[in-house]
C-alpha cells in the first residue's frame, strides 16, 4: 500500500554506527548520500547514545539528514541506501547487531508506505529517543504523517529514557535535553 498526501521531495535520513572508527562512517554514509544524487540540505549535531535494544553493545553515534530526493520514489532511495551500506561494510542488516553504519529513511514527506521492503514512516521511530532528539534539532515542526503530531511534540510525549549526549569529539560532553529531563 502506498499513500500519498502531500509528497515532497524532501526525506529525512536516520544515520548512525556502532563499530569502528563511527564519526567517519557517519562522514562516509553523508558522502555515500550525496554521490547517490541526493542533495544533503540539513545535518543534525552527532550525538552519542545507548545501544537500544542490544545488550551489551557499544554506543552509537547517531544524527538526522534532510534531503532532497529529486524525482526518485522511497523503494528506490531505500535501495540506494542499502547499497550505501553494504559499501561500507554492513552485510547483514539485523536490527539487533552492531554495525559499522545504519541508514534508516523515516519519512519520505508526507508518504505512507507498507511493503515487504519498507514501511513509512518508519514504525518504531516515535519511541526513540536517538531519532527524536536529532530530527527535533533540524525539523521540530515536520508532522508525522500517521500521528498528526509534529516532531517536538513526540520529543515531548516519549517514554524512551535512553541516553542521548551530544557529541563532542575532544570528549567534553554535555547531556542533552531528553524529554524526560
Amino acid at each position: 500500500m502506498f499513500v500519498v498526501e502531500n509528497v515532497t521531495n524532501i526525506a529525512y535520513v536516520g544515520i548512525g554506527s556502532n563499530l569502528g572508527d563511527r564519526a567517519g562512517y557517519l562522514l562516509m554514509g553523508v558522502r555515500g548520500l550525496i554521490e547517490a544524487s541526493l542533495e544533503v540540505i540539513k545535518l543534525s549535531s552527532v550525538y552519542e547514545t545507548d545501544a537500544v535494544e542490544m545488550e551489551g553493545a557499544p554506543p552509537f553515534l547517531n544524527m538526522v539528514a534532510e534531503v532532497k530526493t529529486g524525482t526518485i520514489s522511497p523503494t528506490q532511495m531505500m535501495a540506494r541506501m542499502l547499497r550505501i551500506e553494504y559499501l561500507l561494510g554492513r552485510k547483514d542488516k539485523s536490527q539487533k547487531l552492531p554495525r559499522t553504519i545504519d541508514l534508516d529513511l523515516l519519512f519520505y514527506g508526507d508518504a505512507r508506505l507498507d511493503t515487504p521492503f519498507l514501511t513509512l514512516p518508519h514504525p518504531r521511530l516515535h519511541l526513540r529517543n536517538f531519532v527524536l532528539i536529532p530530527m527535533n534539532e533540524i525539523a521540530p515542526a515536520f508532522r508525522h504523517p500517521t500521528l498528526k503530531k509534529c516532531i517536538s511534540e513526540l520529543v515531548a510525549d516519549t517514554d524512551d529514557t535512553s541516553l542521548v549526549i551530544r557529541w563532542n569529539p575532544t570528549g567534553t560532553n554535555g547531556i542533552h535535553p531528553t524529554a524526560n529531563s
